[in-house]
């Protein structure tokens, strides 16, 4: 199926509610200028450097989401740049980022990533450390953390949905609290293979690749 197919058939099956994120790493502007065609304004990559490369070539009216791990020393490129850092994972990162946007005068937003099923192979803060990072975010003045994300270990259909509930479970408490700098507006789980149950167990923000520009050629 053609990638605008693809977003079609996508785009009936999920609310209104829920932003669909066309993950576009390491496909070709064109593959971008079809889905950009289908009415899409916001894209995921996973690398800094690929994410500025075509931010440069690019409608400016787009909204990149920087969904992959994020290096401490790439953060000064991002300013400016990205709609939405999915990938807080650590107080380290927070304070650089709170560091390189201040000099900027600009607010970073964020989601804190969480390692809901404490894999090695994954980044993100486990569930117990989450009260830790925000009361470091509490402390910034130019961060804020709008939500969560999430990428689940790989499973069955009642395994994600278990990964999926608990994640929505911490979401809800957090959205009970009154923080400074911490609101609970975007709970970003689900991807191409789950993103219906994920959106069934409550994500309002789906990040989907192969579902939509097919399988990815890695070099």
């Amino acid at each position: 199926m053609s990638i605008r197919e693809n977003i079609f058939n996508i785009q009936k099956e999920i609310p209104d509610k829920v932003t669909l994120i066309a993950v576009s790493k390491t496909k070709p502007l064109q593959d971008l200028e079809d889905a950009y065609e289908c009415g899409m304004r916001d894209f995921g990559e996973n690398k800094v450097q690929e994410l500025m490369e075509k931010y440069d070539r690019f409608h400016k009216d787009v909204r990149w989401h920087l969904i992959g791990h994020l290096q401490t020393n790439k953060v000064k490129y991002l300013v400016g740049k990205v709609h939405l850092i999915h990938s807080l994972d650590s107080i380290k990162l927070l304070q650089q980022i709170e560091k390189v946007y201040s000099a900027e005068n600009m607010i970073a937003r964020v989601l804190i990533q969480i390692n809901i099923g404490k894999e090695e192979s994954k980044t993100g803060i486990f569930e117990e450390d989450i009260e830790n990072i925000i009361e470091e975010i509490e402390k910034c003045n130019y961060v804020k953390a709008l939500g969560i994300m999430v990428i689940i270990p790989k499973g069955d259909v009642e395994s994600n949905r278990f990964y999926f509930r608990k994640t929505k479970g911490i979401w809800n408490t957090l959205s009970e609290k009154n923080y400074k700098n911490v609101q609970m507006e975007y709970l970003s789980m689900g991807m191409t293979k789950d993103y219906k149950t994920a959106i069934e167990e409550g994500s309002n923000m789906v990040r989907i690749g192969e579902g939509i520009f097919g399988q990815r050629i890695y070099n």
